[in-house]
């Protein structure tokens, strides 16, 4: 396994650790640090396994933070019409 990928399975091992603790704010602030982490993280992936692999990869980073995406979607949806 390249090392892009054991810091992607590290990403979501920490993601699901976080996960488990209870928050104030409902994880936000931690949602924005793995976002920040994760986008170059999965430009890394790329780079070294193809797009096929990030592909995987954003679609299991996609499921982990599901709630930042639903409001991207809502929001974006919101824009358009």
């Amino acid at each position: 396994m390249t090392l892009s990928l054991t810091l992607a399975c590290l990403w979501a091992v920490i993601a699901q650790v976080i996960a488990l603790f209870p928050s104030r704010h409902h994880h936000w602030p931690a949602a924005y640090v793995l976002i920040a982490v994760g986008i170059p993280l999965l430009g890394y992936v790329v780079y070294q396994n193809g797009p096929l692999v990030a592909g995987l990869v954003l679609i299991a980073a996609m499921s982990i933070l599901r709630w930042p995406v639903i409001y991207l979607v809502r929001w974006l949806r919101k824009t358009r019409g």
